[in-house]
């Protein structure tokens, strides 16, 4: 377990899971060197927002927001939101992204992350079937005032049955043991 990891469960004896994930990922220094901000979580960790505000913190050598600045600001949330969402049976880990710049940030930027319930059970019921499955997640950033669309970022997300993957990789294990000798 994290240290991010023990602290949200800590937290969540006294706060509700939203107000961690949001305050949690404010706070915490790999976030907020980003310059992003949680700005809204919905009780249930279906629905988030952030906002990307332009700043010197990450203005680029043209006057626009950094890329890396609009990639980090949205990386984790795909992964991290459904790991809360789906539970402690499931194994989830980002496995690939693809960002793709379509004008550049010159004003705050937004994006919203969202999974419904229908998808999740969708996910659930293919992991059931599959053992293991890969979804895509896409994540806008957008100039609030024009709704222009400025970057598009797509995380790929790897989610498999817990005792399954479990089972994987200690056979990966021992295949390599005996490789190796």
């Amino acid at each position: 377990m994290s240290f991010y990891q023990r602290l949200g469960k800590w937290g969540m004896l006294f706060f509700s899971p939203a107000f961690v994930f949001k305050h949690g990922f404010n706070l915490s220094p790999m976030y907020r060197r980003t310059s992003g901000k949680i700005t809204y979580v919905s009780p249930d960790l279906y629905q988030m927002k952030i906002k990307l505000p332009i700043s010197y913190k990450n203005r680029n050598f043209v006057n626009t927001i950094f890329g890396g600045s609009m990639f980090a600001s949205v990386d984790p949330f795909p992964m991290v939101q459904l790991i809360n969402i789906i539970g402690k049976d499931y194994v989830v880990w980002d496995k690939a992204a693809e960002i793709r710049f379509l004008r550049p940030g010159t004003s705050d930027l937004y994006a919203e992350f969202l999974y419904t319930k229908d998808e999740v059970d969708q996910i659930k019921k293919q992991v059931a079937e599959n053992k293991e499955i890969e979804i895509t997640k896409t994540t806008q950033l957008k100039d609030q005032k024009t709704d222009k669309v400025c970057c598009e970022v797509d995380k790929r997300i790897y989610i498999a049955d817990k005792t399954f993957f479990k089972k994987k990789r200690a056979k990966r294990r021992i295949e390599k043991t005996v490789t190796d000798n």
